[in-house]
């Protein structure tokens, strides 16, 4: 049986003028898990109160068997070590690529892996930069260094909030398979945060399209672009929606 690595029951959050509401949803062991929808739909927000970056005022989340919400606290460092995000915007150390790479494994108090790490490098195509500096990378160097951070300790959970929006074809290619093979390898709960249909085709196993805070649709991948339930996803996904 598939672990269920996250199950949301009940989720609100509110702000002066939007409200992310997500009644019912479990993401699983294994899976990558792509949200598409438009600018302020509430995606990004759904992934910080993932990451427990920001707390609900209803609701709970359980996430690695233990549950979480506004009235039980936040879960322990331990359980938060489990997970890390890829922004869009890399934030990296003014320090060496090495440096930048080896760091989550500094501050857990585990062990550096010469050879994986320069494996992980090599497999990112970051192998001639370890040596130097983060701030002379370009965009699509930074970001593949910050993948790198991230998994180099073999997280549980992968949140990616449109970590390849401003990158060039060469570049996205490499982030998307090293997350997929990272998948294959590991099996953590990956959730991806896109405005490419495209990607989330290629990339996800199931797809949920959110709108104004709600969810209008999750699906397995192929009924949900070749056969969605929802009209509220046919009209995105042929471009019929406006705001």
């Amino acid at each position: 049986m598939t672990r269920v690595n996250y199950h949301i029951r009940g989720l609100i959050k509110r702000y002066s003028s939007f409200e992310l509401s997500i009644p019912e949803l479990s993401l699983f062991e294994g899976e990558i898990f792509c949200i598409l929808g438009p600018s302020g739909a509430g995606k990004s927000t759904l992934l910080r109160i993932l990451n427990f970056l920001e707390v609900p005022e209803e609701g709970s989340i359980t996430c690695l068997g233990k549950q979480y919400g506004p009235h039980n606290g936040s879960p322990p460092l331990e359980v938060v070590r489990k997970m890390t995000t890829v922004f869009q915007r890399p934030a990296l150390l003014s320090e060496s690529v090495w440096n930048n790479i080896v760091y989550p494994l500094k501050i857990r108090g585990m062990a550096i892996n010469r050879d994986e790490v320069m494996h992980l490098a090599s497999r990112l195509g970051i192998s001639d930069l370890l040596r130097q500096s983060c701030t002379t990378l370009s965009g699509g160097e930074a970001q593949r260094v910050a993948l790198a951070r991230a998994l180099v300790y073999k997280p549980s959970i992968l949140l990616l909030d449109e970590p390849t929006a401003n990158l060039d074809p060469s570049n996205i290619k490499i982030i998307e398979g090293m997350v997929q093979q990272y998948s294959r390898e590991h099996r953590p709960t990956v959730v991806w945060v896109t405005h490419n249909h495209f990607q989330a085709r290629r990339v996800g196993h199931r797809v949920c399209l959110m709108e104004e805070g709600r969810i209008v649709e999750v699906n397995t991948k192929d009924t949900f672009f070749e056969n969605p339930q929802e009209q509220r996803t046919k009209d995105y996904l042929e471009g019929n929606l406006f705001y």
